[in-house]
């Protein structure tokens, strides 16, 4: 009794007997007449029951060059209804400078800067030389002109970026080769070659921006209350979204619908007036470091821009900017709120404003914030267009049947491990605390798995499978150490012992989850469910189940040799 006493007091056991609580409490097991067994664990598609869309991502990739003279006529001539003259062009390279040079020409109509600034090509400034002529110079870069011509002309957002190769254009909609090279042929440009030859065109879109659209699903699924909907990666264009218990027709509906995205500014105290929706946001940038601050760009439509001039006006904004917070809420929910800078409430007395800057501060945290922004900014409205590529579904009562399966299956392979250790020992104070030992760690994996909100799947049981064999490994480790002599040794001895074989343990433990690692960072589908209970699964075993298994075995040793001991010493008196 006294041995039974001074375990509980062992440290790790404490820590072992919390952390099984625990684990039960954030399962939190139950059973209700109408719905039978509940817990807070959460279970995926194929356990669950639901639909599964696959989505691809259209887009283009390609290193263009083009006339910027020729550009900046056919931007400009629809505008002002006559023909332009190019008179100086300034305009060196394609790079990302942020240097302004400049585009001259004349026209012979009257010209006024206001209506070219609605094109976005830059800086204007005009000039009437006499009554038949005007001179308008633009100051702007070469890259910023061929981005909003494509942007324009196929109606989509363009963005550039240039790792290390070139600038290369991202243009998030479907164009082909030949659209593509028409249209820049069409201002004396082409798409540029590599230096083997080959097109740099190619279909699709970059890591960034598929990243970024499955950030946006992923917060707008959130937004709407639908937690735990894995939104995965599939190669660079493919994104796959499983919708557990969601019928097929309302995950179409709720993947195609945008959040609803609304800026308010405040009026008296803590009331606050509309300015304009989701749908008045044109354009939203990546965020950018300049004035010591993270700032995300976004770009009004005239109708928003007139809006938020009005409010502003009638508010008071623009004559107290710090009293009149402008907040942005996604699905009701605030996602910022700053006061208008005096620079902006000073240019709203005058004019509308169209480009907007969203300062977030200097340090990592607003980085954060910032980028989080952009994907509010957007409204759940992707940044390229989708197709449709696949669906399914998986009718609940297969679902369940899955479930009640996978049930069987890990009962099956705890006995069949139970079958072999008592076969290999023949001694239940082995058995006995082996078989404990698993059946805590699967109860600890899945208190993880409740806690975090992770989802059950077939993969993940597997995985909970996988890590119960490599447990079952580790502890007959530990049993061969402490016993390899067939008997318990003197405990100095199986103090080194212990120590021998949680060196071992400790190896074999980092291998897997090294070898595990990779499908976690890369996403793999259901692989990094899997890799992710393998993981865990190790963890627990290594920092909590198996040292205390390495404590109670001694003790239960102990008490069986003690035991055929008072055996012996019976059966020698009769």
């Amino acid at each position: 009794m006294s041995d039974a006493k001074s375990l509980f007091k062992n440290v790790r056991v404490i820590i072992f007997i919390i952390a099984l609580l625990a684990s039960i409490i954030a399962i939190h097991p139950g059973y209700t007449s109408g719905e039978g067994t509940t817990s807070n664990l959460n279970y995926g598609l194929d356990l669950e029951g639901g639909s599964w869309l696959q989505i691809k991502l259209q887009g283009a990739l390609a290193q263009v060059d083009a006339d910027s003279g020729m550009i900046v006529s056919e931007m400009v001539e629809p505008v002002i209804g006559a023909p332009i003259t190019i008179t100086e062009n300034k305009l060196e390279g394609n790079g990302l400078s942020e240097a302004e040079n400049s585009i001259t020409f004349t026209t012979d109509v009257p010209v006024s800067s206001s209506e070219l600034e609605l094109l976005e090509i830059g800086r204007v400034s005009v000039d009437r030389l006499n009554q038949e002529t005007t001179q308008v110079t633009i100051f702007t870069s070469k890259e910023s002109l061929i981005r909003l011509y494509l942007a324009s002309s196929l109606d989509s957002e363009v963005i550039t970026f240039d790792e290390g190769e070139g600038l290369v254009y991202e243009i998030r909609t479907a164009v082909s080769e030949e659209e593509l090279e028409a249209l820049m042929a069409k201002v004396g440009g082409s798409i540029l070659k590599n230096e083997d030859g080959t097109s740099s065109y190619k279909e699709g879109v970059s890591v960034q921006t598929r990243d970024l659209t499955r950030d946006i699903l992923n917060d707008k699924l959130n937004a709407l209350g639908l937690k735990d909907i894995p939104v995965r990666t599939v190669g660079e264009d493919y994104i796959l979204i499983d919708f557990a218990g969601i019928d097929l027709a309302t995950a179409k509906d709720i993947a195609e619908k945008p959040g609803k995205f609304e800026i308010r500014i405040n009026t008296t105290g803590t009331e606050t007036r509309h300015v304009l929706y989701g749908d008045s946001i044109v354009s939203v940038g990546i965020p950018g470091f300049h004035d010591n601050q993270w700032n995300t760009p976004f770009t009004l439509n005239e109708a928003g821009a007139l809006a938020l001039q009005k409010v502003a006006i009638e508010t008071g904004a623009v004559d107290n900017p710090s009293a009149h917070y402008l907040t942005m809420y996604l699905d009701e929910n605030v996602v910022y709120s700053a006061p208008l800078s005096y620079s902006a409430a000073s240019q709203l007395k005058e004019a509308p404003i169209y480009s907007w800057q969203a300062s977030t501060g200097g340090d990592e945290e607003a980085k954060a914030q910032a980028q989080a922004l952009q994907i509010h900014l957007r409204a759940g409205a992707l940044p390229v267009n989708v197709v449709l590529v696949g669906s399914g579904h998986v009718d609940a009562a297969l679902g369940e049947q899955f479930k009640t399966e996978a049930l069987i299956a890990g009962l099956l392979s705890l006995l069949a491990v139970a079958g072999v250790v008592f076969r290999r020992y023949r001694r239940p104070e082995i058995l006995i605390p082996m078989v404990g030992t698993s059946i805590s760690e699967v109860i600890m994996i899945l208190g993880v798995a409740a806690a975090i909100g992770w989802q059950m799947d077939l993969a993940a049981i597997a995985g909970i499978i996988a890590a119960i064999g490599t447990g079952i490994d580790h502890l007959v480790i530990i049993t061969d150490e402490v016993l390899y002599e067939g008997k318990l040794p003197p405990t100095k001895v199986f103090v080194s012992r212990i120590g021998k074989a949680f060196g071992i343990i400790f190896g074999a433990a980092a291998t897997t989850i090294i070898a595990m690692s990779p499908l976690v960072v890369m996403g793999f589908g259901a692989l990094k469910g899997f890799a992710i209970t393998t993981i865990i699964g190790v963890f627990i075993g290594v920092v909590i189940a198996r040292p205390v298994y390495g404590v109670v075995i001694k003790e239960m040793l102990e008490a069986g040799d003690a035991s055929a001991a008072r055996k012996g010493e019976i059966s020698a008196d009769e």
